[in-house]
Protein backbone atom coordinates (compact mmCIF):
# COMPACT_ATOMS: atom_id res chain seq x y z
CA UNK A 1 0.00 0.00 0.00
CA UNK A 2 1.21 3.47 -0.90
CA UNK A 3 -1.92 5.35 -1.30
CA UNK A 4 -4.78 5.95 0.63
CA UNK A 5 -7.78 6.10 -1.51
CA UNK A 6 -10.31 4.01 -0.71
CA UNK A 7 -8.94 2.58 2.26
CA UNK A 8 -10.34 1.79 5.44
CA UNK A 9 -8.25 4.19 8.26
CA UNK A 10 -9.04 3.44 11.68
CA UNK A 11 -8.03 6.66 14.24
CA UNK A 12 -8.51 6.53 17.91
CA UNK A 13 -8.65 10.10 19.83
CA UNK A 14 -10.35 11.90 16.47
CA UNK A 15 -11.87 14.17 18.92
CA UNK A 16 -9.05 16.76 18.72
CA UNK A 17 -4.86 17.40 17.80
CA UNK A 18 -3.35 15.03 16.27
CA UNK A 19 -6.04 12.53 15.84
CA UNK A 20 -8.64 15.37 14.00
CA UNK A 21 -5.93 16.53 12.07
CA UNK A 22 -5.12 12.81 10.79
CA UNK A 23 -8.64 12.47 10.00
CA UNK A 24 -8.55 15.75 7.97
CA UNK A 25 -5.39 14.12 6.30
CA UNK A 26 -6.17 10.77 5.28
CA UNK A 27 -9.78 12.05 4.19
CA UNK A 28 -7.78 14.36 1.85
CA UNK A 29 -5.84 11.49 0.50
CA UNK A 30 -9.12 9.88 -0.22
CA UNK A 31 -9.52 7.01 2.90
CA UNK A 32 -12.58 5.86 4.37
CA UNK A 33 -12.95 7.06 7.83
CA UNK A 34 -13.52 4.84 11.34
CA UNK A 35 -13.49 7.51 14.04
CA UNK A 36 -13.69 7.32 18.10
CA UNK A 37 -13.21 9.38 20.82
CA UNK A 38 -14.82 9.67 24.46
CA UNK A 39 -15.39 13.38 23.86
CA UNK A 40 -18.54 12.95 22.16
CA UNK A 41 -18.61 16.94 21.19
CA UNK A 42 -15.16 17.05 19.73
CA UNK A 43 -15.85 13.83 17.35
CA UNK A 44 -18.66 15.61 16.08
CA UNK A 45 -16.58 18.49 15.36
CA UNK A 46 -14.35 16.53 13.57
CA UNK A 47 -16.74 14.74 11.66
CA UNK A 48 -18.23 18.58 10.53
CA UNK A 49 -14.98 19.38 9.68
CA UNK A 50 -14.86 16.33 7.61
CA UNK A 51 -17.58 17.85 5.30
CA UNK A 52 -18.90 14.71 2.58
CA UNK A 53 -16.00 12.47 3.66
CA UNK A 54 -17.10 8.89 4.46
CA UNK A 55 -16.55 8.72 7.85
CA UNK A 56 -17.86 6.31 10.62
CA UNK A 57 -18.18 8.34 14.18
CA UNK A 58 -17.96 6.24 17.28
CA UNK A 59 -18.08 7.43 21.18
CA UNK A 60 -15.70 5.01 22.40
CA UNK A 61 -13.33 4.74 25.93
CA UNK A 62 -10.16 2.94 24.90
CA UNK A 63 -9.71 1.20 28.65
CA UNK A 64 -12.66 -0.55 27.75
CA UNK A 65 -11.60 -3.49 26.72
CA UNK A 66 -15.01 -5.52 25.24
CA UNK A 67 -16.04 -2.48 24.07
CA UNK A 68 -13.19 -2.24 21.94
CA UNK A 69 -13.36 -5.52 20.66
CA UNK A 70 -17.10 -4.83 19.79
CA UNK A 71 -16.23 -1.95 18.14
CA UNK A 72 -12.91 -3.88 15.50
CA UNK A 73 -15.73 -6.57 14.66
CA UNK A 74 -18.25 -3.72 14.10
CA UNK A 75 -15.73 -1.88 12.20
CA UNK A 76 -14.54 -4.54 9.56
CA UNK A 77 -18.41 -5.68 8.94
CA UNK A 78 -18.93 -2.47 7.98
CA UNK A 79 -16.25 -1.68 5.76
CA UNK A 80 -15.19 -5.30 4.59
CA UNK A 81 -11.83 -4.52 5.58
CA UNK A 82 -9.64 -3.05 7.56
CA UNK A 83 -6.07 -1.25 6.30
CA UNK A 84 -5.14 1.38 8.54
CA UNK A 85 -4.89 1.99 12.76
CA UNK A 86 -3.68 4.92 14.18
CA UNK A 87 -3.65 4.01 18.24
CA UNK A 88 -3.39 7.68 19.03
CA UNK A 89 -5.93 8.67 22.10
CA UNK A 90 -3.93 10.10 25.12
CA UNK A 91 -4.04 11.90 28.06
CA UNK A 92 -1.21 13.47 30.46
CA UNK A 93 -0.33 13.87 33.91
CA UNK A 94 2.16 16.52 35.74
CA UNK A 95 3.45 16.23 39.10
CA UNK A 96 6.48 14.75 40.89
CA UNK A 97 6.16 10.80 41.48
CA UNK A 98 5.52 11.68 45.18
CA UNK A 99 2.95 14.33 44.43
CA UNK A 100 0.55 11.95 42.10
CA UNK A 101 -1.66 9.44 43.59
CA UNK A 102 -2.00 6.24 42.36
CA UNK A 103 -5.40 6.25 40.78
CA UNK A 104 -3.98 9.14 38.74
CA UNK A 105 -1.22 6.83 37.44
CA UNK A 106 -3.41 4.35 36.57
CA UNK A 107 -5.14 6.33 34.74
CA UNK A 108 -2.40 7.61 32.39
CA UNK A 109 -1.12 3.73 31.96
CA UNK A 110 -4.50 2.88 30.84
CA UNK A 111 -5.76 5.32 28.29
CA UNK A 112 -1.76 6.43 26.87
CA UNK A 113 -0.45 2.30 27.14
CA UNK A 114 -3.49 0.14 27.80
CA UNK A 115 -5.52 1.81 25.11
CA UNK A 116 -2.89 0.91 22.26
CA UNK A 117 -2.66 -2.66 23.53
CA UNK A 118 -6.26 -2.82 22.73
CA UNK A 119 -6.79 -1.10 19.78
CA UNK A 120 -3.24 -3.58 18.23
CA UNK A 121 -4.38 -6.47 19.75
CA UNK A 122 -8.68 -6.31 18.93
CA UNK A 123 -7.66 -5.09 14.97
CA UNK A 124 -4.11 -6.89 13.83
CA UNK A 125 -6.45 -9.57 13.16
CA UNK A 126 -8.11 -7.91 10.48
CA UNK A 127 -5.26 -5.45 9.49
CA UNK A 128 -3.33 -9.50 8.83
CA UNK A 129 -6.61 -11.11 6.90
CA UNK A 130 -6.45 -7.60 4.74
CA UNK A 131 -3.40 -8.64 3.26
CA UNK A 132 -1.37 -5.51 3.58
CA UNK A 133 -2.27 -3.08 6.34
CA UNK A 134 -0.27 -0.64 8.92
CA UNK A 135 -0.42 0.00 12.32
CA UNK A 136 0.87 2.93 13.76
CA UNK A 137 0.40 3.37 17.84
CA UNK A 138 1.50 7.24 18.93
CA UNK A 139 4.28 7.13 21.80
CA UNK A 140 5.80 10.44 22.20
CA UNK A 141 9.45 12.52 22.58
CA UNK A 142 9.10 11.77 26.24
CA UNK A 143 9.13 7.45 24.61
CA UNK A 144 12.87 8.53 23.97
CA UNK A 145 13.90 10.27 26.60
CA UNK A 146 12.36 11.03 30.23
CA UNK A 147 12.05 14.50 32.05
CA UNK A 148 11.19 15.26 35.49
CA UNK A 149 7.25 15.76 36.73
CA UNK A 150 5.95 13.13 33.84
CA UNK A 151 7.14 9.92 35.30
CA UNK A 152 3.64 8.50 34.44
CA UNK A 153 3.43 9.61 31.14
CA UNK A 154 7.06 8.69 31.05
CA UNK A 155 6.04 5.29 31.51
CA UNK A 156 3.28 4.94 29.47
CA UNK A 157 4.84 6.16 26.13
CA UNK A 158 8.32 4.26 26.64
CA UNK A 159 5.94 1.26 27.22
CA UNK A 160 4.37 2.08 23.96
CA UNK A 161 7.62 2.37 22.31
CA UNK A 162 8.58 -1.40 23.26
CA UNK A 163 5.10 -2.80 22.75
CA UNK A 164 5.27 -1.51 19.45
CA UNK A 165 8.42 -2.26 18.14
CA UNK A 166 8.00 -6.31 19.59
CA UNK A 167 4.66 -6.53 17.47
CA UNK A 168 6.55 -5.39 14.45
CA UNK A 169 9.33 -7.88 14.88
CA UNK A 170 6.50 -10.61 15.45
CA UNK A 171 5.10 -9.87 12.56
CA UNK A 172 8.45 -10.01 10.44
CA UNK A 173 9.25 -13.12 11.88
CA UNK A 174 5.62 -14.90 10.94
CA UNK A 175 5.98 -12.97 7.45
CA UNK A 176 2.69 -11.27 7.92
CA UNK A 177 1.28 -8.41 5.64
CA UNK A 178 1.60 -5.61 8.42
CA UNK A 179 3.89 -2.76 8.34
CA UNK A 180 4.02 -1.25 12.24
CA UNK A 181 5.40 2.20 13.26
CA UNK A 182 5.35 4.12 16.05
CA UNK A 183 5.41 7.93 15.66
CA UNK A 184 7.35 9.87 18.39
CA UNK A 185 5.52 13.47 18.25
CA UNK A 186 7.67 16.39 19.98
CA UNK A 187 6.02 19.69 20.92
CA UNK A 188 2.88 19.77 18.86
CA UNK A 189 0.02 22.44 19.24
CA UNK A 190 -2.54 20.69 20.69
CA UNK A 191 -5.03 20.68 23.68
CA UNK A 192 -3.40 17.68 26.08
CA UNK A 193 -1.78 19.85 28.12
CA UNK A 194 -4.68 22.02 29.13
CA UNK A 195 -7.07 19.19 29.52
CA UNK A 196 -4.09 17.19 31.22
CA UNK A 197 -4.42 16.06 34.81
CA UNK A 198 -1.78 17.97 38.12
CA UNK A 199 -0.45 17.27 41.29
CA UNK A 200 -1.62 19.40 43.98
CA UNK A 201 -0.45 23.17 44.26
CA UNK A 202 0.49 23.11 40.55
CA UNK A 203 -0.62 25.81 38.47
CA UNK A 204 -1.80 23.70 35.40
CA UNK A 205 -2.63 27.06 33.21
CA UNK A 206 0.79 28.00 33.92
CA UNK A 207 2.16 24.78 32.66
CA UNK A 208 -0.13 24.73 30.10
CA UNK A 209 0.77 28.35 28.75
CA UNK A 210 4.96 27.27 28.84
CA UNK A 211 3.97 23.64 26.69
CA UNK A 212 2.30 26.07 24.44
CA UNK A 213 5.00 28.90 24.30
CA UNK A 214 8.25 27.03 24.73
CA UNK A 215 7.81 23.22 23.63
CA UNK A 216 5.26 23.14 21.36
CA UNK A 217 6.38 24.19 17.73
CA UNK A 218 4.83 22.02 15.53
CA UNK A 219 1.33 22.38 14.36
CA UNK A 220 -1.32 18.99 14.73
CA UNK A 221 -1.70 19.71 10.59
CA UNK A 222 2.02 19.05 10.04
CA UNK A 223 2.03 16.21 12.77
CA UNK A 224 -0.86 14.16 10.78
CA UNK A 225 1.30 14.79 7.42
CA UNK A 226 4.62 13.96 8.95
CA UNK A 227 2.83 10.48 10.45
CA UNK A 228 0.89 9.53 7.54
CA UNK A 229 4.52 9.95 5.59
CA UNK A 230 6.52 7.97 7.74
CA UNK A 231 3.60 5.38 7.88
CA UNK A 232 3.28 4.67 3.90
CA UNK A 233 7.14 4.54 3.58
CA UNK A 234 6.69 1.90 6.07
CA UNK A 235 9.71 4.01 8.41
CA UNK A 236 9.81 1.95 12.51
CA UNK A 237 10.11 4.91 14.03
CA UNK A 238 8.31 8.33 12.98
CA UNK A 239 10.15 11.61 14.47
CA UNK A 240 7.28 14.05 14.34
CA UNK A 241 8.97 17.76 14.70
CA UNK A 242 12.70 19.13 15.04
CA UNK A 243 12.78 18.52 18.28
CA UNK A 244 12.53 15.00 18.59
CA UNK A 245 14.91 14.44 16.11
CA UNK A 246 17.31 16.26 17.76
CA UNK A 247 16.79 15.04 21.10
CA UNK A 248 16.78 11.14 19.67
CA UNK A 249 19.89 11.98 18.67
CA UNK A 250 21.12 13.39 21.54
CA UNK A 251 20.14 11.00 23.96
CA UNK A 252 21.83 8.08 21.32
CA UNK A 253 24.63 10.34 21.93
CA UNK A 254 25.14 11.06 25.39
CA UNK A 255 23.31 7.39 26.76
CA UNK A 256 22.69 7.80 30.36
CA UNK A 257 24.30 11.31 30.81
CA UNK A 258 21.72 13.33 29.21
CA UNK A 259 19.45 12.98 32.16
CA UNK A 260 21.48 14.96 33.77
CA UNK A 261 21.76 17.25 30.98
CA UNK A 262 18.10 17.26 31.03
CA UNK A 263 17.62 17.78 34.92
CA UNK A 264 20.03 21.25 34.58
CA UNK A 265 17.82 22.49 31.85
CA UNK A 266 14.68 21.73 33.56
CA UNK A 267 15.50 23.12 36.41
CA UNK A 268 16.56 26.42 34.83
CA UNK A 269 13.59 27.32 32.90
CA UNK A 270 10.45 25.22 33.14
CA UNK A 271 7.93 25.21 35.96
CA UNK A 272 8.83 22.49 37.94
CA UNK A 273 9.86 22.14 41.69
CA UNK A 274 10.94 19.79 43.90
CA UNK A 275 7.54 18.23 45.58
CA UNK A 276 7.24 19.59 49.23
CA UNK A 277 7.83 16.71 52.19
CA UNK A 278 4.92 14.34 52.34
CA UNK A 279 4.02 12.17 55.31
CA UNK A 280 3.68 8.27 54.38
CA UNK A 281 0.48 7.35 52.82
CA UNK A 282 -0.60 10.75 51.70
CA UNK A 283 0.52 11.37 48.30
CA UNK A 284 -2.65 12.31 46.06
CA UNK A 285 -3.84 14.17 42.83
CA UNK A 286 -5.81 16.03 41.08
CA UNK A 287 -7.33 16.21 37.55
CA UNK A 288 -9.17 18.22 34.55
CA UNK A 289 -10.90 16.76 31.62
CA UNK A 290 -10.23 13.15 31.55
CA UNK A 291 -10.54 12.95 27.51
CA UNK A 292 -8.70 11.24 25.44
CA UNK A 293 -7.25 13.54 22.70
Amino acid sequence: MTRLAGKVVVITGAGSGIGRALALAAAGRGARLALSDIDQAGLSETVRLLGGATARADRLDVRDRAAMSAYAASVAAEFGQVNVVVNNAGVALTGGVLEVAYSDFEWVMDVDFWGVVNGTREFLPYLIAGGDGYLVNVSSLFGLLSVPGQSAYNAAKFAVRGFTESVRQEMLVAGHPVRVSCAHPGGVRTSIARNGRVAPGRDQAALADFFDRRLARTSAGKAAEVILAGMLAGKPRIMVGADARVLDALVRVLGARYQRLVARAVARVAPYSEPAPLTPGTSTAQGGASADG
